[in-house]
C-alpha cells in the first residue's frame, strides 16, 4: 500500500499530458505549469513504483512504458468514475437525483402507481419508493421518519406538518343496480340506517368519515355494519348485495361507468373532503423531496382519477 498512498493526482495529470503530448514542455504548457514541476512529479512518481514510466526511443517523443500505460489506464478509468460522481452530486444538489419514499393511504393506490410512473419519465434519476397503507399506518410513518411525502385526506395534527391541498375528494354511497334504494329522488336516513352497512377497518380515513356520517345521520340511532379490509373487497361485497358503502369516488368509478354499482341520493351526499400532499413540518428539505412535492402539486388536476 505504500505506493498507493504515495500517488498523487498531480502526478498522474503529469504523466497523462507527457503521454499524450509526447513531451514534458508541451505537458507544462497544458497543465499550466512549469517543466521542472512536470519533471519533479514524474521522478517522484517513478521513485515510488521503482521503474520507469516513460521511454524516449531515439531522443525521440516520450511514450508510455508497459508499467506507465498500466498506470494510465487505471487513471483513466478512475477519472471516469470521478467525473460520473460529480454529475451525480450536482444531479443530487440540484434535486435530479436522489430517492424519495411516498406514503400514500390506501384509496389513493388507484392512482399512485400512475403518478409514479410520470414522475419516472419526468425525473428519472429519481427513485420514488411507493408505500400504501392505511390512515393510521401512514401517520405513523411519518412519525417514524419512514416516508418523506404523503399523498392522504384531512392532515394530521401529530407529527406536525405542511399540507398542500391537491384537489377534491368526493365520497358517495353506493348500492348495486336495482337495489331498492337505487334511483330514488329522497332517501330518508331511517331506509340508508336499516340497511347492512360495509366499512373499512379502524384506522382508515374512509371508516372515519363513514362514522361519522351515520352517526350524524341516525342521531345516535344504532346500526348494523360489516367490516372489510380493503375498497376492493367492499366494492365486489355491494356488487354481490351485501350491502350498501361510503365510499371514495375515485375507486368506484369505473364501476359506476359500466353500471355495476350506482350511486345513492341523500341529504349530505357526496361528501366533499380534499386530497393534500403532505411532509413533516421538521422535514430538512431535499432538492429531490421538493422536486416530487412541487410536481405533485402542479400535476394535481391530471393525477386524481377523472369524475362526473
Amino acid at each position: 500500500m505504500r505506493r498507493l498512498d504515495a500517488l498523487t493526482f498531480k502526478q498522474l495529470r503529469a504523466l497523462e499530458a507527457v503521454a499524450r503530448t509526447g513531451s514534458i514542455t508541451l505537458a507544462a504548457a497544458d497543465l499550466g505549469v512549469t517543466a521542472p514541476a512536470v519533471h519533479s512529479q514524474l521522478k517522484t512518481l517513478e521513485e515510488n513504483f521503482g521503474c520507469a514510466m516513460l521511454t524516449r526511443p531515439g531522443a525521440g517523443s516520450f511514450r508510455p512504458t508497459a508499467e506507465g500505460q498500466a498506470l494510465l489506464g487505471a487513471f483513466h478509468k478512475a477519472r471516469v468514475s470521478l467525473e460520473l460522481a460529480i454529475h451525480r452530486i450536482d444531479a443530487l444538489h440540484r434535486g435530479f437525483a436522489g430517492t424519495v419514499v411516498l406514503g400514500v393511504v390506501s384509496t389513493g393506490k388507484y392512482f399512485a402507481p400512475s403518478l409514479v410512473a410520470r414522475l419516472r419519465e419526468v425525473y428519472p434519476d429519481i427513485e420514488v419508493v411507493l408505500r400504501i397503507g392505511n390512515r393510521d399506518s401512514i401517520i405513523a410513518a411519518l412519525q417514524d421518519s419512514a416516508i418523506d411525502l404523503a399523498i392522504m385526506g384531512r392532515p394530521p395534527r401529530d407529527p406536525p406538518v405542511v399540507a398542500h391541498e391537491i384537489g377534491d375528494h368526493p365520497h358517495v354511497l353506493v348500492a348495486p343496480p336495482g337495489h331498492r334504494l337505487a334511483g330514488v329522488g329522497h332517501v330518508d336516513p331511517d331506509d340508508i340506517l336499516s340497511e347492512t352497512i360495509i366499512v373499512r377497518e379502524p384506522g382508515s380515513g374512509t371508516r372515519i368519515l363513514a362514522t361519522r356520517f351515520l352517526d350524524r345521520l341516525g342521531e345516535g340511532r344504532p346500526y348494523e355494519t360489516v367490516e372489510m379490509g380493503s375498497n376492493e373487497t367492499i366494492k365486489q361485497a355491494v356488487i354481490a348485495g351485501l350491502g350498501i358503502a361510503l365510499i371514495s369516488l375515485h375507486t368506484v368509478t369505473e364501476e359506476l361507468k359500466t353500471g355495476r354499482l350506482v350511486t345513492v341520493a341523500a341529504a349530505g351526499l357526496p361528501i366533499i373532503r380534499h386530497w393534500f400532499v403532505l411532509h413533516r413540518a421538521d422535514l430538512e428539505m431535499t432538492g429531490a423531496i421538493a422536486r416530487v412535492r412541487d410536481f405533485v402539486e402542479a400535476k394535481a388536476g391530471g393525477i386524481l382519477p377523472k369524475v362526473g
